[in-house]
C-alpha cells in the first residue's frame, strides 16, 4: 500500500448488538484479508446494535463489506429482532468516508457500485442516503428508515418510496439496507439519571437540528432498561461545526429543565483526534490550542 492508493472507510451498522458468536462471524469478513483492517467493532446490549470500524483499498474492502452482508442475512432475522434503536435492515446503513486519494465524488461512485452488488446478489432492497442520495429527500437517513422494519413492505410498496437498488419488496428477515457516502460523524450518547423515557425524547427533540436545535446533530430519545436510566443517542454529522462539548451542553441545559442530571457520555466507534482536541480546548479553557500541539500528529506524519 502506497501513498497514492485509495483508502476508505466504511462503519457499517448491523441488527445484532447481543450475541456474541454471531457478532464475531460478522466481523470475521474482516479479519485476514489483505488491504483491510478492521479497527474497531462495537456492540450494545439495549440498542441490539453492532458498529464496526473498518479501512481499506476499494477492491479488497468491497469484496468484505459484501461478505459480511451475507453473514449477516443468515444469521439475523429482523421478525425476531426488539432493540432500543431504529432499523430497518439486518445490515441496516453502509457508509463510506473518503480517507486518502479519493474525493467524496469518487465515493459516491464507491457507495453505489457496492449498493447495486449488494442489491444484485443477496435480492436486497437499497437505499442510497447523504451525498450518495439520488433524490433530495433521501439524503437524511432518519427519513429514509422512518416506519423501520414492520412498516417498511408498506412504504416501498409506494412510487415515491422504491430502492435505487434491489426489487421492490422487503427481504423477508434481512429488510431493507441503506448505502451512502459522508464525512466522518461522531456517534454520541450521554446518559441521564432518570429512567424516563419521555424526558430524553423531550431533550433529543429539543437539541436535534429538525426540532430547532443544533446543525448537524439527530438525536433520540433510548432506554437503557438493563442500567435503570435513559439516553439522549446522537449523531453529529459534523463535529467542525457542531462540537461535542456545544451537544453535551445543551443536553445538560434542557436536562435541568426536569430536575435530571447527566451520568455520563460515550463515543461509539471511532472519533476523529480534532472533535475530541476541540472539546479538551473548551472545557480546560486552552488559548489558541490546536491539533498540532497533539504529540500523536507529528508521530502519525
Amino acid at each position: 500500500m502506497t501513498d497514492a492508493t485509495p483508502l476508505i472507510e466504511t462503519v457499517p451498522n448491523y441488527s445484532e448488538g447481543r450475541d456474541p458468536q454471531k457478532i464475531e462471524k460478522i466481523v470475521d469478513a474482516f479479519r485476514g484479508r489483505p488491504g483491510v483492517k478492521l479497527l474497531d467493532y462495537q456492540a450494545d446490549h439495549d440498542h441490539n446494535r453492532m458498529v464496526a470500524t473498518v479501512v481499506g483499498e476499494p477492491d479488497p474492502l468491497r469484496q468484505a463489506v459484501l461478505d459480511s452482508v451475507a453473514t449477516a442475512i443468515d444469521t439475523i432475522d429482523l421478525r425476531r429482532h426488539q432493540g432500543e434503536h431504529p432499523r430497518m435492515g439486518a445490515v441496516d446503513v453502509i457508509p463510506f468516508i473518503p480517507l486518502r486519494a479519493m474525493d467524496m465524488d469518487g465515493a459516491v461512485a464507491y457507495a453505489k457500485q457496492v449498493a447495486q452488488a449488494a442489491a444484485e446478489r443477496f435480492k436486497l432492497p437499497v437505499f442510497l442516503y447523504e451525498a450518495a442520495a439520488c433524490r433530495p429527500e433521501r439524503q437524511n437517513l432518519a427519513t429514509v428508515r422512518k416506519g423501520q422494519f414492520e412498516n417498511m413492505a408498506a412504504k416501498i410498496a409506494q412510487p415515491e418510496w422504491q430502492p435505487d437498488f434491489g426489487p421492490n419488496q422487503i427481504h423477508p428477515s434481512a429488510g431493507v439496507t441503506a448505502v451512502g457516502a459522508r464525512m466522518p460523524l461522531v456517534a454520541y450518547n450521554i446518559n441521564l439519571n432518570t429512567a424516563d423515557l419521555t424526558v430524553a425524547d423531550a431533550i433529543a427533540r429539543k437539541v436535534r437540528h429538525i426540532g430547532g436545535g443544533l446543525h448537524y446533530c439527530k438525536a433520540i430519545g433510548v432506554e437503557l432498561k438493563d442500567r435503570g436510566m435513559v439516553q439522549v443517542s446522537m449523531n453529529l454529522t459534523d463535529y467542525t461545526r457542531t462540537a461535542i462539548y456545544r451537544a453535551f451542553e445543551l443536553v445538560r441545559i434542557e436536562a435541568r429543565r426536569y430536575g435530571v442530571t447527566v451520568a455520563g457520555s460515550e463515543v461509539v466507534g471511532l472519533v476523529p483526534m480534532a472533535a475530541l482536541v476541540d472539546s479538551a480546548a473548551y472545557y480546560l479553557g486552552l488559548e489558541n490550542f490546536s491539533l498540532e500541539q497533539v504529540l500523536e500528529t507529528h508521530l502519525m506524519q
